[in-house]
Parts: structure tokens; sequence; C-alpha cells
């Protein structure tokens, strides 16, 4: 499953005048007859062939692009990366503490 490059906030606004429980070719007809972009409407067909009891579910079934974090390009992240950066990285990217027989052996 991928993502559509939109965000929650846009697909909900195109939903604005859908009437719930719908279901998922209801909510991509409404967003298509809304003038909703192609990635909204990308987004919404790649929710689960449900039944949405409203705005809140859709919300959560989305799939959105997270996008970078704002104010923040790749080199910050690799920086941070390459010092240990958060949990799950590649271990052979952790910086790891030396114990004090690697201290010892470094003597």
């Amino acid at each position: 499953m991928s993502t559509a490059h939109t965000s929650v906030p846009e697909v909900l606004a195109a939903l604005k005048d859908v009437s719930y429980p719908a279901d998922r070719e209801r909510l991509v007809t409404a967003a298509r007859a809304a003038g909703a972009s192609d990635e909204v409407v990308r987004a919404l067909r790649g929710i689960p062939a449900e039944r949405y009891a409203g705005r809140d579910e859709v919300a959560r079934s989305v799939r959105v692009d997270p996008g970078p974090e704002p104010g923040r390009t790749a080199a910050p992240r690799a920086v941070r990366a390459r010092k240990g950066g958060k949990p799950g990285l590649a271990q052979h990217l952790w910086e790891e503490p030396k114990t004090p027989i690697h201290e010892e052996f470094d003597r």
C-alpha cells in the first residue's frame, strides 16, 4: 500500500458534504464532485473498502505522505543518523559507548 502526497485536512476538506455512513466508492465520488486533486482521490482509493461511520474513521484510515519535518532537510537527518539518531536505525549507524573492556584494549 503506497501513500499519497497529500494531507488528512485536504482529504477531509474534500469530504465536507458527505453524509455518513459512507463506503469507499461514495467517498471517492464525493471527492471528485467537490473538485478534489488527483492525490486526494488516490488517497481515498487506498483506504480499505469498508463503510465509514464518520470523518474520524476516514482520517484514521487514509494513508498520506507525512512529508519532511518542518525546517529540516536531508543533511541534518543524515547527521542525526550518524550520531545514533532515533530507534529503528540500522545497527551499523549506532554510536555505542565503549565498555570498560574496550577502553582497556585501547590503552
